[in-house]
């Protein structure tokens, strides 16, 4: 499989640099000809909103991509949740510890693997406008949605929050005086169904709106099996359907009321998700090697607590979107609300027993028990954004704005005794408050017909109040609390040019400087300390070229980019320890390339070829993290005398970032054909990224594998009377290629794996 994988990548290695190879002759050659040879084949506008105007994506001097239409359609299917987008876009990877929620974004390497529930992100999530801070918030499902942009690089003097990674922007279908909708419903794989639909239309004369809904059902399908006290792994009592399933609603309703040069629209959303938590496989991984173990089967576990996990996700949120055009100018003021709660409680170190039972432990050594539970009984989150931007018609204008953020938040962490039959054993309690204001502004200039330089300035202002107690400790640990108040404000601004070569081509440079508030680490269930990352500051530099070439029926756009992280917040997971701490490296140094392209091929045949290559290195000399309770590290190790005994840590100087791959790729191929009186249609998508380290250190067991996966949707789409109908059938995952994808190391060699191949139909419906 490895082999393959290789010959894949160097597949659309050698496409990219043919597309690229290609783009300043044919450029040249259409501006020679000084013909518009436009055609129904070309590629259509993509237009973006990513600097809080409607703009050709081709002309924005910001590294961006876009997924819209079919694609995000196909991407989407088979009650995907938001992790469908991981390797689908250069550059961006997301992944998950809990399953269906808290999705955690990488871009061009920086993340956060922290997987407490007060985790910040240096990839921040937008939708609808509104900067979604709480992870349980950005897990929200994906349905009726316009467009998805991600912008790459620091970000924030133009709206929402500092983020120095760069941006994921949803954009939901707005309401508009016109009728229309659509419902579709899809059955798959393991009883799967997922139905989604909406409709909407004008209810006066100024007043429109329109209501979308979601609803996806999987029933549980992993059976456990654990022996009898003393008995062996093969005898083990099975027990049908325990693990697998969910349960997910989510609705949101829009108003939109327009008069004039008044616009106002009002936004109503909410979640609810009740399922299961993402399935741990105890020693996943063969000792030595990150090769699924022999005889794994994705639908079997072995956990003594499986009977008592569960996932429970709500949310909702109401936003408020007002603009008035003065001609000369714009205002415009977003106010929203949102909260989460959310009681996930799962089977930790993914096996039965423990090595001090005589011989009752299994898959392999399983050190102790490991049940535990993390809520969120309470969360607000409160922000408030308004800007003012002019619409000169002249060579100069510009944007004024200010944002405020408010957000109260209790954590509250368990552990139970699993052995005792899951009885509660240990209890913590995490109060944080974060107050944060800022003020931006930027402004364009254009110098000569080709020539627009962009400035922004922002200032930011960023305050926590925490505090946490554990009343309750398990292993005789007792109770402890504590407290944190750090609070930092920071400078940070981006200039950027945009160079009009010729009708077709788009040069431009960006430079920028992004900033992360401190941070607060306090789960403390385990542990005693209570851990503050200060600040992290990037600068980063890009430059990149943005071209139609063959008349327009081919894109391409390419980056590169250098940046220069000073004191990143990283956490060290687990450990044989098993507690979280936050700590902070000295430098980290990334550089690469994005290529974006898209081909009309022919009149029928579309395709899109996308590479991107990511290279990222920890410069802290001396820096060091806890290591696995039984995984084979690699990166150099000593021990310190711990509380407990000698304790082993790992240099990470040197090392690459955690869940950043080298490259991603990824290739669409989508064919019509005009049949009897409607369409048949065919896609297919595939996506490769290289393998990845789960920690700061590095090991043999915890190095993920390169993961290749593809998907197939065809069909056929037909007109009749006003509405539009379509059948289709799909796979995901359609080579059923399995590999493991993320780990536990406190315990045991715990894994947990992609999901296996789904197929499906679905059946849709438009009406007008």
């Amino acid at each position: 499989m490895k082999a393959m994988k290789q010959s894949t990548l160097a597949v659309f290695i050698k496409a990219a640099l043919f597309s690229a190879a290609g783009l300043s002759v044919n450029a040249t050659a259409a501006e020679e000809s000084g013909e518009d040879k436009a055609t129904n084949s070309q590629l259509e506008v993509i237009q973006i909103t990513a600097r809080k105007r409607v703009e050709n994506a081709q002309e924005v001097p910001v590294s961006v991509s876009a997924l819209q239409g079919d694609g995000l359609d196909a991407y989407s299917s088979a009650g995907m949740d938001i992790r469908f987008m991981n390797a689908k876009i250069p550059s961006l990877t997301v992944e998950s510890s809990f399953g269906r929620t808290f999705p955690r974004f990488y871009v061009r390497g920086l993340g956060n693997t922290d997987f407490d529930l007060n985790a910040s992100q240096p990839v921040s999530l937008v939708v609808d406008d509104v900067v979604q801070e709480n992870p349980i918030l950005k897990g929200f499902p994906v349905f009726d949605i316009a467009r998805i942009e991600v912008l790459r690089g620091p970000q924030g003097t133009l709206f929402g929050r500092n983020t120095p990674a760069g941006l994921v922007k949803f954009d939901s279908v707005k309401p508009s005086q016109e009728f229309d909708g659509y419902g579709a419903v899809s059955y798959g794989s393991r009883g799967a169904i997922d139905f989604e639909g909406a409709v909407g239309g004008g209810l006066t004369d100024t007043v429109s709106a329109r209501f979308s809904m979601l609803v996806q059902d999987k029933d549980d399908y992993i059976d456990n099996c654990v022996p009898e006290f003393g008995e062996s792994i093969d005898q083990c009592k099975l027990t049908k359907d325990v693990l697998g399933g969910y349960t997910e609603k989510a609705a949101r309703l829009q108003f939109l009321y327009e008069k004039g040069d008044l616009t106002a629209l009002l936004n109503y959303h909410v979640r609810d998700l009740d399922g299961k938590p993402i399935v741990f496989n105890a020693n996943l991984m063969d000792t030595g090697t990150n090769n699924i173990r022999a005889g794994f089967k994705n639908d079997v576990v072995y956990q003594d607590a499986a009977s008592r996990a569960t996932q429970q996700v709500e949310s909702e949120g109401v936003s408020l979107k007002v603009e008035y055009d003065f001609d000369a100018h714009t205002l415009t003021s977003i106010s929203a609300w949102d909260s989460a709660e959310i009681y996930s409680r799962a089977d930790v170190d993914g096996g039965y027993g423990a090595a001090f039972l005589p011989n009752f432990q299994g898959p392999g050594v399983i050190a102790f028990p490991a049940e535990s539970a993390d809520a969120i009984p309470e969360h607000d989150q409160i922000t408030q954004e308004i800007r003012l931007s002019s619409n000169f018609s002249g060579d100069f204008n510009y944007q004024v704005g200010a944002f405020y953020f408010d957000e109260d938040l209790i954590i509250e962490s368990f552990s139970f005794d699993t052995l005792a039959g899951g009885i509660q054993n240990g209890y913590a309690i995490q109060n944080q408050q974060t107050n944060a204001w800022a003020v931006f502004g930027s402004a364009d200039f254009t110098l000569t017909d080709e020539l627009k330089i962009t400035a922004g300035l922002r200032y930011s202002d960023d305050e926590k109040e925490f505090f946490a107690e554990r009343t309750q400790g398990p292993f005789g640990s007792g109770t402890t609390e504590g407290s944190a108040n750090p609070s930092d404000s920071h400078v940070s601004w981006d200039l950027s040019a945009a160079y009009k070569y010729n009708r077709d081509v788009n040069f431009f440079a960006r430079i920028a400087n992004g900033f992360r508030a401190p941070s607060i680490q306090g789960r403390i269930v385990f542990g005693n300390d209570i851990t503050v990352a200060k600040s992290e500051t990037i600068n980063s530099i890009e430059a990149g070229v943005k071209s139609d070439v063959l008349d327009g029926r081919g894109r391409v756009n390419a980056t590169v980019f250098y940046y220069q992280m000073d004191d990143q917040q990283l956490t060290a997971v687990g450990g044989g320890s098993n507690f979280n701490r936050l700590i902070n490296a000295d430098k980290t140094t990334g550089y690469g390339f994005e290529l974006d392209t898209e081909w009309v091929l022919t009149d029928d045949l579309l395709a899109t070829i996308n590479l991107s290559y990511n290279n990222t290195e920890l410069d802290s000399p001396g820096l060091a993290v806890a290591v696995c309770g039984q995984c084979t590290v690699t990166s150099p190790t000593f021990e310190i005398d711990g509380p407990n005994g000698p304790e082993k840590r790992a240099l990470i100087e040197g090392n690459s970032l955690p869940h950043a791959p080298e490259w991603i790729a990824n290739f669409t191929l989508r064919y019509t054909k005009e049949l009897e009186n409607g369409e048949f249609f065919a896609y297919t998508d595939w996506s490769y990224r290289s393998e990845i380290d789960f920690f700061l250190y590095h090991a043999e067991e915890f190095t993920g594998e390169a993961l290749f996966e593809g998907g197939v949707r065809a069909g056929y789409a037909w007109d009749s009377g006003d509405n539009e109908y379509e059948v289709s059938a799909f796979v995901r995952n359609l080579t059923d290629e399995q590999v493991v994808i993320g780990g536990v190391d406190f315990n045991n060699n715990t894994g947990m794996v992609n999901e296996e191949r789904f197929i499906g139909a679905e059946f849709k419906i438009k009406f007008f």
